[in-house]
């Protein structure tokens, strides 16, 4: 057995309790323990962590923790700051696009609304399920569930802090800067599919009596069909994505 002294920095005290937050914690691990592991097994997820120092040197996952050792962790928020020789944190993806797990379907619909590309449904994917599409469709994993978030294939993913659905909009807004990426009304708030401009005469079968004479604008799901217009609400998310917006500010 060694004991090991870690202190961990800014948003990755979230993960510790009261009494380890913001001070140097003595932990005491098995030998050959990777630092990955030992990280974890203090409660912080692997996607959260930007880069490592052990004894002023930058190291990876890979690094077995020694007696003694004295290791800064740091969030992605400052590890950009550090500018380190040794970063645990993945290549962006060259697009972005989400998985959800079924606590975060209130934050799916305002992500599809927004135009993002989000998969999510009702009932449960599993947590193998979901780290597995998160891996091999190269989508971020948005989860409050911790152990999702340290399943070893999950190389990008996010615990949300917060609980309410609009402040959880706001975070993942500013935690993955995506105010220049909003494209409204683009994909189906229901299945996620790509909304298409179809023909008046195409969809006057599907439309309410109200709708037929005072809508002229229409769009169908090219997935589930659904047909779109601009209805009584349109106004109310349209205040929505404005106020999503201006929150960058």
């Amino acid at each position: 057995m060694a004991v090991v002294y870690f202190r961990f920095h800014a948003e990755l005290n979230y993960f510790l309790p009261n009494n380890k937050k913001d001070v140097k914690i003595a932990h005491l691990v098995a030998d050959k323990a990777s630092i990955k592991d030992t990280i974890e097994s203090l409660g912080v997820p692997h996607p959260e962590v930007d880069c490592i120092q052990a004894n002023g040197k930058y190291v990876d996952f890979s690094y077995i923790v020694q007696d003694g050792d004295d290791i800064n962790v740091y969030p992605i928020s400052v590890g950009s700051r550090l500018n380190p020789s040794i970063s645990v944190r993945p290549e962006p993806l060259s697009m972005i696009r989400f998985v959800l797990d079924i606590h975060l379907g209130k934050l799916a619909t305002s992500l599809r609304l927004l135009g993002f590309d989000t998969l999510y449904r009702n009932y449960d994917y599993g947590d193998e399920e979901l780290a597995n599409i998160s891996s091999t469709q190269e989508r971020i994993l948005l989860t409050r569930d911790k152990g999702l978030l340290m399943r070893g294939v999950v190389t990008h993913g996010y615990y949300m802090r917060q609980t309410n659905p609009q402040k959880q909009i706001a975070e993942v807004m500013e935690r993955f800067n995506l105010f220049e990426l909003v494209s409204p009304f683009r994909r189906c708030i229901r299945c996620n599919g790509l909304l298409k401009p179809v023909a008046k005469e195409s969809v006057i079968e599907e439309l309410p009596d109200s709708v037929r004479s005072l809508n002229h604008e229409f769009r169908r799901c090219e997935e589930c069909s659904q047909v779109y217009w601009k209805g009584s609400h349109y106004d109310k998310l349209q205040q929505f994505i404005e106020s999503v917006i201006v929150h960058e500010t």
